[in-house]
Parts: structure tokens; sequence; C-alpha cells
């Protein structure tokens, strides 16, 4: 490849996929090697390593223009440093936007993967265009970034943007981060299939049950969503339980941010898909800002590789 290109490269708690690309965010080749996450700091580091070298063969190295990374955090976006990330344990306080430049000696940027996934979608995707951008992804956890004139907001010490973890109930369930009521905690696909769960507890017969197999505890929130396909009214609760809390919290995001559209990326969404109008619809009347249907609410562009491309992004 002889045109301009960068490498994005996102760690997860057990692999590390890499990607060459493309200046209009084209992801041109991938790479994916196992992570090494328990072991010591060199060994997590090898592997990102052999990630970026399963590309190298491909491309001319005076076309790379950098290399981004998208790692789980907590982590500092202006050093590089990567501070206590649980799912990465290997890591305590590890310069690895340092250590990767010295051995590619191109310049490197670190960010958490919903910012960098924001700020692709800002570049190439659903938000091209857009100045004022809210980034929300849906999937095991939620996750956000905000993009305000194409920059990611940090905040002042780099932990900005963290509207997963926005409390909107102070009576509810308790989330992995220690607040109670988090919408992560509440309508996240996990928490989609708890609420599901504990319906099926009183509750006869579901086209849930079914698609389980009888099991009540193996019902998940893909279970739930194929069953609102069949007609079944519980599933159906569900999902507008699901659409109430995160029309509530969108809204909140509205009246303090009022961004030029919103993108709502990560493995959930698809199940959401059909249904972002209906989110939309809960705006009008129950929030502050007086324009909100003049606020787009939209699918990402990037799916599965929002890691990949959304880490190139950084190097932009």
């Amino acid at each position: 490849m002889s045109q301009n290109v960068a490498i994005g490269v996102d760690i997860g708690g057990t692999k590390v996929a890499a990607g060459i690309v493309g200046g209009d965010g084209r992801i041109l080749r991938k790479a994916r090697v196992p992570m090494v996450a328990t072991g010591g700091e060199e060994q997590g580091l090898e592997a990102v390593a052999y990630a970026i070298q399963e590309l190298l063969p491909h491309i001319l190295e005076e076309t790379v223009r950098g290399i981004g990374i998208c790692s789980p955090g907590p982590l500092d976006p202006r050093s590089g440093v990567i501070i206590n990330p649980p799912n990465v344990p290997c890591w305590r306080n590890f310069p690895l936007a340092a250590r990767v430049r010295e051995r590619f000696a191109v310049p490197v940027k670190v960010d958490n993967d919903a910012n960098a996934a924001g700020l692709a979608e800002v570049l190439w995707g659903a938000a091209r265009g857009y100045h004022n951008v809210f980034y929300a992804t849906i999937g095991t956890g939620i996750g956000s970034g905000i993009i305000l004139d194409g920059k990611i907001l940090h905040g002042r010490t780099g932990a900005a943007g963290e509207a997963g973890h926005m409390g909107i109930d102070i009576s509810g369930p308790r989330c992995p981060c220690g607040k109670k009521g988090c919408i992560e905690v509440l309508a996240s696909g996990p928490a989609i299939g708890r609420r599901a769960r504990q319906k099926l507890a009183s509750c006869k017969s579901s086209k849930m049950l079914e698609l389980a197999g009888g099991d009540p505890q193996a019902v998940n929130g893909e279970i739930v969503n194929r069953a609102v396909q069949l007609g079944d009214p519980v599933a159906r609760e569900v999902i507008e339980e699901t659409l109430d809390l995160l029309a509530y919290w969108l809204g909140n995001v509205i009246d303090y941010q009022e961004p030029d559209i919103i993108v709502m990326g990560g493995g959930v969404s698809t199940t959401l898909a059909p249904y972002l109008e209906e989110i939309r619809k809960r705006w009008i009347g129950n929030i502050v800002n007086p324009w909100p249907e003049k606020v787009p609410l939209v699918l990402a562009r990037y799916g599965e590789e929002a890691g990949i491309a959304g880490a190139a992004a950084l190097c932009e």
C-alpha cells in the first residue's frame, strides 16, 4: 500500500485487534492476536507489538502517519500512560505510548474506546459534518465520548465523558463502579437480560422461555429481542422500560450538552435500531430543552471494528 495510512490497535482483556486504516476511514487489512493481560507488562507490550508487526509487510513504512491505540482505562490520554485497568492487570502506570513509539518510531496516541470511536464517527462516519457530538456505546457496559469541534473532550485529567456512569436512580442497583443507579447497570445488555429474568419469575408463559429452552437463567438481551419479534408482551415490556431509561438519560445529555447529533454504537445498538425514533419521541415534553426534535439519534457506521477505526482516528 502506497497511500498514507494509520494503524489502529484495539486492546481488550483477551485479544489485540489491529488494522490498517486509510485516510477515508476504510479498514484495509486486519490482524488479531491473543492479549496476555495477566502476565508481565512486557508480555502485554509484546502482544501489541506483534499485532502491529503482522500488518507491516502490507504497507510502506514511510506511509504510516501514526499508530493509535484504544486501551481499557483508567488511562492518561495526554501522556499515553495506562494507569490501572481492571481488565488488563499486567499494566500499572505503564507508559504504553512511549514504549510503542520507541519500537516503531512513529507518533503514537492512546485513548479509551468510546472517545476514539466517537472521533471516528465524526471524521468518517454517521456524525461527519457535525461539530458537537455525543457518542454512546451500548453493550456489556455503556460508554460515551464527547466530541467538540473535532476534538475529544478530556477534561482536566483526561477522565471526562464517563456518561455511562451518570446516575439516574439513587435507589437503583449498585453498578460495578460503586455508584447506584448508573445508566450502565440499568440499560446495558446484561441489564436487559436481568430485568427479563426478574419478570419471568412471576410469568407462567413467555416466548423468552421457549427460546431459552425452558431455562430462565439463559435469557439474555438477544433472546428478549427475538421474543419481541415474535410478539411476546413480556419481552416488549422489557424493551419499553429500556427505551424509557435510555430516553431519560439521553434527555439529560441534551439538557446539559445540547449536541448537534447523538450517535449510538456498541453490540446492543443493533437490537435498539428499530426503536431510535421511539426514544426521540420520549424527549418531547420531558426535558428542559425546547427543541429536542431537532437532535438526530442515529446508528454508528462502525460496528465490531469501532475500536480499530477509532484508534486510527486518534492519528488525524
